[in-house]
């Protein structure tokens, strides 16, 4: 009998592709997201000549075919972004974070990355924050890598086009003047902003090794997807990326309560963290 809004697909095949998709993603699928893989999935296995969602599954179970199992992957993947989001992050960087930053380092090259940065809005908020914030002078000594598991979504954040309603949403009409141009019936960001950013393809689930030491990491509205060895996984793997001073971003709903001791909730701002005292003499030392 069909269980879970009619999808009628749990089983085997269902629970090897769940423990598949939390391998490869982090993403933690139950019976009641049977609803969720049937809306994602559904188009791919139409586009697969497969009856529904449960033939899909069967099929993966069976041949393990790895580009159709990354585009199940990346289906499921939630993507969404808005420049600006939330604010506090940005606000805390100009009054916060930025200040002390370009105190300690001088004419120092500045690293910053925004892990899982979807289609690209995030590292850009970034870059602009940068260049009102800091002017030409600093800029030119920065690196921003913006990395994400999903290459469809790199490819969307490089060309950096936006619709109406993703440039309005977030941006005020002066940045939107400003920093973007038009593209036929979208938006642009401008040359000066999309070169400041570097993207790559990179899974959190695979740890930090070769990524570098960062000044400032972004890594917001991710870990509520996972479970919570994979929450501490990242964590750990975060905190071995951030400067001995740094300063890390997640998300306002995001907790490191009993996951890690490797960071700690900075002073004056919510969702920003950095390393313990004992890591800082570490890294220091």
């Amino acid at each position: 009998m069909p269980r879970h809004g009619g999808v009628g697909m749990i089983g085997p095949d269902f629970d090897h592709f769940c423990a598949l998709i939390m391998d490869r993603s982090g993403l933690v699928l139950g019976p009641e997201k049977a609803y969720l893989l049937r809306g994602r999935l559904d188009p791919i296995a139409r586009s697969e000549g497969m009856a529904d969602v449960s033939a899909l599954l069967a099929n993966i179970r069976k041949t393990a075919s790895e580009p159709l199992i990354q585009k199940c992957v990346e289906a499921l993947a939630t993507h969404e972004s808005s420049f600006f989001r939330d604010g506090a992050p940005f606000e805390a960087l100009k009054t916060q974070v930025f200040p002390s930053l370009f105190a300690r380092r001088g004419g120092q090259k500045l690293r910053f990355w925004c892990a899982a940065c979807s289609s690209g809005q995030e590292p850009y908020s970034l870059a602009i924050a940068l260049h009102e914030m800091a002017g030409m002078a600093v800029v030119r000594d920065v690196e921003i890598l913006a990395t994400d598991f999903s290459e469809p979504i790199l490819s969307k954040a490089r060309k950096g086009i936006y619709s109406d309603f993703e440039v309005r949403r977030g941006l005020s009409p002066e940045r939107q003047q400003r920093w973007f141009e038009r593209d036929g019936d979208a938006w642009r960001v401008s040359e000066q902003i999309r070169r400041m950013v570097t993207f790559r393809h990179h899974n959190l689930l695979k740890g930090a090794s070769g990524i570098g030491v960062f000044d400032v990491i972004f890594c917001r509205n991710v870990l509520i997807y996972f479970d919570p060895d994979r929450k501490r996984f990242v964590l750990d793997e975060l905190a071995k990326a951030l400067a001995p001073d740094g300063s890390l971003f997640l998300g306002s709903a995001e907790t490191i309560l009993g996951l890690t001791d490797n960071i700690v909730q900075a002073p004056g701002a919510r969702g920003l963290y950095q390393k313990t005292s004992l890591q800082r003499a570490k890294a220091a030392g």
